[in-house]
């Protein structure tokens, strides 16, 4: 029998919570039917990149593309991820087990997925970047706790981003094995800055074989079948 489990969304630029609920629907497999979902909104704020457009973000973007070498606004990266902590520590207050919860992004949200696993003192279920980046300089891997190093990392990549470009997510991929984490690192080919069915298809098969059963044979039927 499944336990319960939490999936934490984090919406990309310019969205909303409310526009990416949908995505939730494509999540039908027997191991998340006890998942909750949350789909917070970032707060309205100036975008340098947008030439100071105010708009849904988590946190100030410079310009685009995003390469390899970006670093990105540190100060309000770390402002996000103590709203995101905040969410993560309800769920477990409300009885969820750690390894249970998911932080979940796509583009800015998967920067702050990542940023907020890393920073979390926890082991958490798994942190998945969708087109994200690594939105701090390497110094942060200081402050990473060891159990924190534990929870798991996938991250989805599409090798057509002009947004933010194939080669920030392979930096992302190097950058979390100096850390000393893993990370499932998987290009595709041709898809752009978007998510497709087949990502949607790796990430739910990736979230159901972490999910914490009452049955450790049933967990490892569920990843390996």
């Amino acid at each position: 029998m499944a336990s319960r489990s939490f999936v934490l969304w984090l919406h990309g630029l310019g969205s909303s919570g409310l526009e990416n609920e949908p995505i939730k629907t494509h999540f039908d497999s027997p191991e998340l039917k006890n998942s909750r979902w949350s789909f917070p909104s970032a707060p309205n704020a100036p975008v340098s990149c947008n030439n100071g457009m105010i708009m849904p973000s988590w946190f100030d973007i410079q310009k685009f593309p995003i390469r390899a070498e970006y670093v990105s606004d540190e100060a309000g990266v770390m402002t996000a991820v103590e709203t995101v902590h905040a969410i993560i520590d309800g769920e477990i207050s409300a009885g969820t087990d750690p390894k249970n919860i998911f932080v979940c992004g796509i583009s800015q949200g998967g920067a702050l997925a990542l940023a907020s696993v890393l920073l979390f003192p926890r082991t958490l279920g798994g942190g998945a970047v969708l087109s994200g980046w690594v939105p701090f300089s390497s110094s942060v891997i200081g402050r990473v706790t060891s159990d924190a190093k534990k929870t798991p990392i996938l991250w989805l990549h599409g090798m057509a981003d002009e947004l933010v470009l194939f080669s920030a997510g392979q930096a992302g991929s190097v950058f979390l094995k100096q850390a000393g984490m893993k990370c499932e690192f998987k290009g595709f080919a041709n898809l752009g800055h978007i998510i497709n069915d087949e990502e949607i298809f790796t990430l739910e098969s990736w979230i159901k074989c972490r999910i914490r059963s009452s049955s450790s044979i049933w967990s490892f039927l569920t990843c390996f079948r």
